[in-house]
C-alpha cells in the first residue's frame, strides 16, 4: 500500500520538465500533490559547433560529466577516457548510455565529493576534460590544474530562464495564496535564482515563508545570504526517494504549513 505521508501536502518542483517525472511520481505515490513549474530550460548546444570545439581538443585521459545532462548530450564526446561522475544520477545515465563508470564518489554528489577521490590526485601531466553546460563553477579545473592536470571545457548544453504568460504565473501565485504549496523543492543555485526571477516582487515574502528542500549545500548557503528567513531541509541526496523523506522532515518542523 503507498506511504500517505505527503497527504495534503503541495510541492512545488522546479526541475527542468523532462527530468521531474520521477520526483512528481515519488510525491504522489506518497499521497502529495506536485506543482510543476519548471525554472530551468535544458536546451542542447548546436552539434556541429560542439563537434569543432571537440575537434580542437586533444584527446582526453579522464573525462568528467557533471550532470546527466552532460551525459545526454556529450558523451561521445568521451572518447576513450575514463569515465568519472560526480554522483549518482549521472552515472545512471552513463551506464544506460552503455558506457562504464569508472570514478565516482563514495558518498556525496558534488565537486568536493568527486575531488576527494584517489584517481583525481594522482593526475600531473594528464588530460583531463570537463564536459558541461555552457558556464559553471570553476572548483573542478581550478583544482585538478593544481594536481598538475591539463584541464579542457567541452560545454555541450545550455541553461536558459524558461518564458511564462502572466496568467500562468498568476495562476501559480493564487494556488500558493490559497495554500496549495507548502514546500519549494530546488536542486542548484541556478534554480532557486531563477525561481526569484520569475516571482514577482511581491510573491518575495510568501517564498521565504515557504519551507525549501533542496540536497544541495550551496543552496542552503545561498539560501541564508538572500533568504534568511526561509526554513530550509538539507535532503541526503538528489534522487526522488531522498528529496521525499526530506520534504517529509520540512513538514513534521513546520506543522501550520500542511
Amino acid at each position: 500500500m503507498a506511504s500517505r505521508s505527503l497527504a495534503g501536502v503541495g510541492v512545488l518542483v522546479t526541475r527542468p520538465s523532462h527530468q521531474s517525472h520521477a520526483l512528481t511520481a515519488a510525491i504522489e505515490s506518497h499521497g502529495g500533490k506536485a506543482v510543476c513549474f519548471p525554472t530551468l530550460e535544458i536546451l542542447p548546444r548546436n552539434a556541429a559547433a560542439v563537434l569543432e570545439d571537440a575537434y580542437r581538443l586533444a584527446a582526453p585521459d579522464i573525462a568528467i560529466f557533471v550532470s546527466s545532462n552532460a551525459v545526454l548530450h556529450g558523451l561521445q564526446h568521451a572518447q576513450d577516457a575514463k569515465i568519472a561522475v560526480v554522483g549518482p544520477a549521472t552515472a545512471d545515465a552513463v551506464v544506460s548510455a552503455g558506457r562504464a563508470v569508472d570514478i565516482m564518489p563514495s558518498d556525496g554528489f558534488d565537486s568536493e565529493h568527486l575531488l576527494a577521490m584517489a584517481e583525481l590526485f594522482d593526475v600531473a601531466g594528464k588530460r583531463v576534460r570537463i564536459i558541461r553546460g555552457q558556464d559553471g563553477r570553476e572548483l573542478l579545473a581550478d583544482t585538478l590544474r593544481a594536481r598538475g592536470a591539463e584541464v579542457d571545457y567541452l560545454s555541450v548544453y545550455e541553461r536558459s530562464l524558461p518564458l511564462y504568460r502572466a496568467d500562468e504565473v498568476e495562476a501559480l501565485l493564487t494556488e500558493w495564496h490559497a495554500g496549495g504549496i507548502n514546500v519549494v523543492t530546488i536542486l542548484s543555485v541556478a534554480s532557486l535564482d531563477n525561481l526569484r526571477s520569475l516571482l514577482p516582487e511581491s510573491a518575495l515574502a510568501m517564498l521565504q515563508r515557504t519551507p525549501l528542500v533542496t540536497p544541495a549545500d550551496r543552496v542552503l548557503q545561498q539560501v541564508l545570504e538572500q533568504l534568511p528567513d526561509m526554513p530550509a531541509t538539507l535532503a541526503d541526496a538528489p534522487d526522488a526517494d531522498a528529496m521525499v523523506r526530506g520534504i517529509v522532515r520540512a513538514i513534521d518542523r513546520s506543522p501550520g504549513q500542511a
